[in-house]
């Protein structure tokens, strides 16, 4: 399938920002599920844009701007081929040993409550580790509700499964919390979904990839129940939704920051720039 994506993000402020520098994750590799046939970022401002990769692999830019500016905006344009794998994301450029998707953080640590839920499902499937990350991705589906105003970015994965509902963020961290507990290497991923019923979409979506021997990184979606298929972008990894953030970053001056954030995600055909 072949999609195309248009991201932009807009900061305004009232009073013009002296500088500011931004770090960006927005930029996909291509891998066994999925190939990327262009890409394209752009800021509209007086900056200087650096690209490298961070401690994950993940392609990065580092944008350095100089004010004063009232408007920031980066825009995102690209195209990608994607393959469905049933989940089996393949071979993927690889930085870190899976094990270090083991060490827990503030976002995606196991509470008590998250260890019990990860040992019931363990148990019903019979100790088969694929069967118990299918398990846990379906029951998170049916069980957590799916709700943008009940949490924030810096709600962790206990906080979250005590309410049982959050976004597709949660979702993630409960999944990988869970895995973790049971010894499943997991790791956060940031990316896109194309849905069914429009093109035009507030955020990103995010989902979870445990790693499991012979089959190396498989990925689930615990907001759809579902694992990936050929819907979806793969952008960034990381620990938690803190270390593949699309864009985290820091301004001098520039008083009441306002934030817009667009995205366009459809199949093929072309996005009409506006």
């Amino acid at each position: 399938m072949r999609i195309k994506v248009r991201h932009e993000t807009t900061y305004t402020y009232r009073q013009p920002a002296a500088s500011a520098v931004q770090l960006m994750r927005l930029t996909p590799r291509s891998c066994a599920n999925q190939f990327v046939r262009h890409w394209r970022v752009e800021v509209d401002a007086d900056a200087r844009l650096e690209k490298g990769e961070d401690a994950h692999g993940n392609i990065s830019h580092m944008v350095f701007i100089e004010g004063p500016s009232e408007r920031i905006r980066i825009a995102i344009n690209g195209e990608v081929d994607t393959t469905d794998l049933m989940g089996v994301v393949g071979s993927t450029l690889e930085r870190q040993p899976a094990q270090v998707f083991l060490r827990p953080t503030p976002l995606s640590e196991a509470s008590a409550e998250i260890r019990a839920f990860a040992r019931e499902c363990v148990a019903g499937e019979g100790g088969d580790r694929l069967a118990t990350l299918h398990r846990i991705t379906s029951t998170l589906h049916g069980e957590m509700r799916f709700d943008p105003a009940a949490t924030t970015a810096m709600t962790a994965a206990a906080d979250a499964y005590r309410a049982r509902h959050g976004v597709c963020q949660d979702f993630a961290h409960v999944l990988i919390a869970a895995a973790r507990s049971l010894a499943i290497p997991a790791r956060y991923v940031s990316g896109y979904f194309l849905r069914s019923d429009r093109t035009d979409q507030d955020a990103g979506h995010a989902w979870a990839e445990a790693y499991l021997a012979g089959l190396g990184w498989v990925a689930f979606d615990p907001a759809n129940g579902t694992c990936i298929t050929d819907r979806y972008v793969r952008v960034a990894v990381g620990s938690d939704a803190w270390e593949a953030a699309p864009v985290r970053g820091a301004q001098i001056g520039g008083r009441d920051e306002a934030l817009v954030v667009a995205i366009d995600v459809r199949q093929g055909r072309a996005i009409v720039e506006g």
